[in-house]
């Protein structure tokens, strides 16, 4: 994880299954997603928001709490959804970024989204470790977290017990 994987409304597009397809080349093994290096890279100032925002079509500011209307309504309802189905809420990067910085916030992301059998990134729209839980994916393509809510609540708190250790 690196700066430039932080897109401008706080998602972490290293978390992305889309990214993390694309970097593992998973497509080889018969799907048939769409990959993304991320919103930064492929010079999309923002997937979700630039639509919508004059200040990021434009590459005007870096991070949407550098706007006057931080957190305008269709980041609200965009951090909902995120936070309801995959577990993380693009204001709170935004804010942690804001207050502790990018170092601190991506070495907590490091931290918080660590597989704990590999040490590989766990994506954020399923809740797996595409290195160690590919079978999973493999076996039903739409798996999301609430599938198996025991096992997140254990990556989660696994996660949890490696940042404090």
């Amino acid at each position: 994880m690196d700066e430039k994987m932080i897109a401008p409304c706080g998602m972490n597009c290293s978390l992305c299954v889309a990214f993390q397809f694309e970097e593992k080349d998973i497509n080889k093994l018969g799907f048939r997603r769409k990959y993304c290096p991320g919103c930064i890279p492929r010079g999309e100032n923002c997937k979700h928001m630039a639509d919508a925002c004059e200040l990021l079509a434009k590459g005007s500011i870096r991070f949407c709490f550098q706007c006057e209307v931080f957190p305008c309504r269709r980041l609200m309802a965009l951090d909902k959804r995120y936070r309801t189905k995959y577990h993380l809420s693009m204001i709170e990067n935004l804010n942690d970024i804001k207050t502790s910085g990018m170092d601190v916030f991506i070495k907590k992301e490091c931290d918080k989204w660590r597989c704990t059998d590999c040490g590989a990134t766990i994506c954020c729209h399923n809740g797996l470790c595409l290195n160690c839980h590919l079978d999973t994916l493999l076996a039903n393509p739409k798996y999301r977290w609430d599938e198996q809510k025991d096992n997140r609540e254990h990556m989660l708190n696994q996660s949890k017990k490696i940042c404090h250790d």
